[in-house]
């Protein structure tokens, strides 16, 4: 009797323990999503009432007038994402495939250059050549001013994001690597099919990070691009909010109360909704790369 009154104890306070966790893991998450349901309504609210009220998570007064000023060219946003989809597609996939294979090249000890190149890509994140010299080299050496190849080639090799890999790379073991080498295969077969599928939460991590670099950026924009058609989405809409803002500076020239905070917040839906949905099809091998990483 004392045995079961035990187990049963234990299994109360188990399921308790249990139960207190989730709880806490369910506060937690409902705090983070607090912020994303602001921005939402917040878009869809009327700029008085954010200015007299804040920010509340419905929205006091409904409207969609952020969206119809940023829409107000539909065909223009449609043109943006595209841009933007294809450099991150494009982008991502070659970045992720030549960092990769620069990764494992400097992983490998009997690589006698190793070192040296290791040194090299490593001197890239302390020292750089300088903005004027990149963008003459870009614009005048490559010839790739007003391309749309401007805005992926200057972000296909991280150093950082190839040393990470390096490190992910070296811990793999040689002992199944070699064992391949002994059957005759080449290193490149042995990459893609040992070292690839052994290296997915580390490859997905760094593909995120890749496709959150190319969807975000804006600068290259700035730099490179002075047609419209090949303006990426933040841009485009780094754009908008500059000239909403030169709008509500001088209301009397347009006669349009501009409301600056409701664009901003629906700016921000726009730009970062596919940016999510990347993120939450790539979670967990994003969460397995960091904790491997860890426990190695």
């Amino acid at each position: 009797m004392l045995r079961t009154h035990t187990k049963g104890g234990f299994r109360a306070r188990t399921k308790l323990g249990q139960f207190a966790v989730h709880l806490i893991l369910a506060v937690i998450g409902v705090t983070c999503i607090i912020p994303l349901v602001l921005i939402i309504s917040s878009s869809f609210s009327e700029e008085s009432d954010i200015a007299t009220y804040g920010y509340s998570l419905i929205p006091r007064h409904f409207t969609t007038f952020a969206y119809q000023y940023i829409l107000k060219v539909p065909s223009q946003i449609i043109q943006s994402y595209g841009v933007t989809i294809f450099v991150t597609v494009v982008g991502s996939i070659t970045a992720l495939l030549l960092m990769s294979l620069l990764a494992y090249t400097l992983s490998r000890p009997n690589f006698i250059f190793r070192k040296q190149l290791s040194f090299y890509v490593f001197f890239t994140m302390l020292f750089s050549g300088g903005l004027v010299p990149w963008y003459i080299w870009l614009s005048q050496g490559l010839q790739i001013k007003d391309s749309i190849w401007s805005l992926i080639l200057p972000y296909l090799v991280v150093p950082w994001y190839v040393l990470l890999l390096r490190t992910y790379f070296a811990q793999l073991p040689e002992e199944v690597l070699e064992s391949a080498r002994v059957e005759g295969a080449g290193e490149l077969r042995i990459f893609i099919q040992i070292v690839v599928p052994l290296s997915t939460p580390a490859l997905a991590t760094v593909g995120l990070f890749c496709i959150l670099m190319f969807w975000n950026d804006w600068y290259l924009a700035l730099l490179f691009i002075n047609t419209a058609k090949l303006q990426p989405l933040q841009y485009m809409l780094y754009t908008i909010l500059t000239n909403a803002q030169a709008m509500a500076a001088n209301p009397m020239s347009t006669g349009i109360r501009m409301p600056i905070s409701t664009v901003r917040m629906a700016m921000a839906v726009l730009a970062t909704g596919p940016a999510v949905l990347a993120f939450l099809t790539v979670q967990r091998y994003f969460i397995r790369g960091i904790t491997l990483g860890a426990i190695k």
